[in-house]
């Protein structure tokens, strides 16, 4: 077994994970965190991190840091991505995190993001799907992480990834550029679908999506999505992972979340409070992707790129 610290950063929250790796493959959860600092805000607009965004994330990245030490990680590896891809500032997030963690972040390429992220959510398909007393969903896999900024869509299977594409459809970034109303309004929301469906256009040129035998959601959007699908009186990670979502409850709690004010998402038990502004944009792009494709459920996974770099880290 090597311990190992994984520490991802996107555009609305930073995460940390510690595991136990072993030479199977497999890992075993120490410590998982998540805290919204929204590291990308305003960088769609000026393009550049703002001063007050890269010190709430240096603030929570000391704590991670800390715990880190203290559980005795023998390795660790920080992977940021879209937001601060984008950023003009970028050298600034930079020498943060190396005064801060010790070493620089890895800034990785969509397309490194994209085949972490598929490690992780694939890994454990099989033992979710035993704990939910179902056989495992068959392959190939379309997984799609919707992040912040970005989202993946990685299509493979056992061998690894055959194809993937990252696109600027995030959460954080279709709120920021079209969903100002409180609820948003109708012309508002068709705006962010047409910028959601030019996307999946290109993703089709670059992802034979049709060879998919099953769809995977990652990350906070679709998790809280099926928390609010099963009617989950409190987020139970657990009772997520691995869940079968179909499409006419995403289409439903889409609907609902679109047509909420922000007080009453901020009153759903489920509710991150840091995902009250976005959670909009982000049911939105998992909506349209299923309606495109023609995808009739989605099986949940609690397990990303978070855990995609820690089973990196303990080969």
């Amino acid at each position: 077994m090597t311990r190992v610290a994984a520490v991802d950063c996107g555009t609305n929250s930073i995460r940390l994970l510690v595991a136990d790796v072993d030479g199977a493959g497999t890992h075993t959860e120490v410590l998982r965190r998540m805290e919204v600092v929204r590291l990308g805000q305003g960088v769609d607009a000026t393009g550049r991190l703002a001063p007050e965004a890269i010190e709430r994330t240096r603030v929570v990245l000391a704590q991670y840091a800390q715990q880190a030490r203290e559980l005795g990680a023998e390795r660790v590896r920080m992977v940021a991505t879209s937001a601060s891809r984008d950023a003009a500032n970028r050298a600034d997030f930079e020498e943060m995190v190396a005064a801060t963690l010790g070493q620089r972040p890895d800034v990785v390429p969509g397309l490194e993001e994209a085949e972490l992220s598929f490690r992780g959510a694939t890994a454990s398909l099989a033992a979710a799907a035993a704990a939910h007393g179902s056989t495992p969903p068959p392959a190939p896999y379309l997984v799609v992480d919707i992040g912040g900024g970005s989202t993946e869509f990685v299509l493979g299977d056992a061998d690894g990834v055959r194809a993937a594409r990252s696109v600027d459809i995030g959460c954080v970034r279709l709120t920021e550029r079209h969903l100002h109303g409180d609820p948003p309004t109708a012309d508002e929301i068709q705006r962010a679908e047409s910028d959601i469906r030019a996307a999946l256009a290109d993703v089709a040129t670059h992802v034979p999506v049709g060879e998919a035998a099953t769809l995977v959601g990652l990350a906070g959007s679709v998790t809280t999505v099926a928390a609010l699908a099963l009617g989950l009186p409190e987020y139970r990670a657990d009772t997520i992972h691995g869940a079968r979502i179909p499409v006419g409850a995403v289409r439903s709690v889409t609907a609902g979340l679109l047509t909420a004010t922000r007080a009453r998402r901020a009153a759903l038990p489920v509710m991150h409070p840091g995902r009250v502004d976005v959670i909009g944009g982000g049911a939105l792009v998992l909506r349209v992707v299923m309606d495109a494709l023609a995808i009739d459920e989605v099986v949940v996974s609690e397990h990303d790129i978070l855990d995609g770099i820690a089973l990196a880290l303990g080969r």
